[in-house]
């Protein structure tokens, strides 16, 4: 019978070495109780693989956006046997991709020949425009490089280091569609302002589904201690895998009946041709804080409370309007007893 291999152990300095840290963060890491303590041979402190294991999954959380707290129950619960695998497992697919695409990498040069276009005039009438040509290629190629900086803040175009003159398209779905209402006539800056409006009312339409499927499908494993284990974290995973593609097939549903109905009525009014209106049924989404909202939620439940608050804002807007009007008549009364009568005016 052979003897086992040697048990592989390091100092602290070759722990941070072969964990891309320093000797600084894993001692303050032990000091939290991140980091199980060093075997004490003598003088020495010995880590072992084990210790770089650890530091590796620290650092995947904190990439993840964990902070060390949190982090540290995480752990507790791996050494207690709860069940981190089930816990990362629900993380990733939580923060895997929610479509299908497939990003794309995309040049500078490329970006201005799709947002660019082509000059309408022929070469003769180049030749003649001279300076003037000049000027409106520049003045494109401006545009097109302060909607690449746009792009860049709104996430739809992510630099790579790697080449400077190149990015990653995470929805090249999105790029195209913004390249055919660039062709169809729409300014590059409408077409910036445009998706950061629609951008706030898509997340809201995502903070309500989440909402939605927490309150009626996900509250029991985030609340219930009995279901945090490794296998409900799993059957939560799998939960989310069938949900997931849930949000965009009802705002597609419900976006389709919405462009119906309101292009057809958009195209009858152009043409003359509109029925007498009916009462409105326009909805807008109006951002309120989540106090405000939960308060009442409170009072008056989850499924009355748009209907409070569109009847509250009705309200103060009416008796606003009663006040201007009660304001108006009380002022035209004061100026009745300045003013003297017209028999006056004539005896004087």
């Amino acid at each position: 019978m052979t003897d086992p291999p040697p048990k592989q152990t390091y100092r602290i300095e070759d722990l941070a070495h072969h964990t891309n840290t320093t000797v600084r963060t894993i001692r303050a890491y032990q000091d939290r109780g991140l980091l199980p303590r060093p075997e004490r041979q003598g003088r020495a402190n010995l880590y072992s693989t084990a210790h770089i294991t650890r530091l590796h999954q620290i650092a995947d959380l904190l990439d993840r956006g964990y902070t060390l707290a949190s982090i540290k129950e995480l752990l507790d619960a791996w050494d207690t046997g709860r069940g981190l695998g089930g816990v990362l497992g629900l993380v990733t697919e939580v923060e895997g991709p929610w479509t299908d695409e497939e990003p794309i990498r995309i040049t500078r040069a490329e970006l201005l020949a799709h947002f660019a276009g082509t000059p309408a005039d022929g070469p003769a009438t180049q030749a003649t425009a001279g300076t003037t040509a000049d000027a409106d290629a520049g003045t494109t190629a401006e545009a097109v490089a302060d909607a690449v900086a746009d792009a860049i803040d709104l996430g739809v175009l992510e630099p790579l280091e790697d080449t400077p003159d190149a990015f990653l398209v995470p929805s090249p779905q999105e790029l195209a569609v913004a390249a055919e209402l660039h062709a169809s006539g729409v300014p590059l800056s409408a077409i910036s302002g445009h998706l950061r409006e629609l951008r706030v009312q898509v997340e809201h339409m995502a903070a309500r589904f989440l909402e939605f499927t927490t309150e009626y499908v996900f509250a029991r494993y985030l609340d219930d201690p009995g279901h945090r284990t490794d296998a409900h974290a799993a059957e939560a995973a799998t939960l989310i895998r069938r949900l997931r593609p849930l949000a965009q097939q009802t705002v597609d549903a419900e976006l389709a009946r919405a462009m119906r109905h309101m292009a057809t009525r958009h195209l009858r009014t152009h043409l003359g041709a509109e029925a007498p209106a009916a009462p409105s049924t326009d909805t807008r989404l109006v951002t309120l804080p989540g106090e405000t909202v939960r308060a009442v939620e409170n009072l008056v439940g989850k499924d009355h409370a748009p209907t409070f608050i569109a009847l509250a804002a009705e309200r103060e807007t009416r008796a606003r309007a009663l006040d201007d009007l009660t304001a108006s008549a009380a002022a035209s009364r004061e100026n009745d007893l300045r003013e003297p009568p017209a028999a006056a005016k004539l005896g004087e």
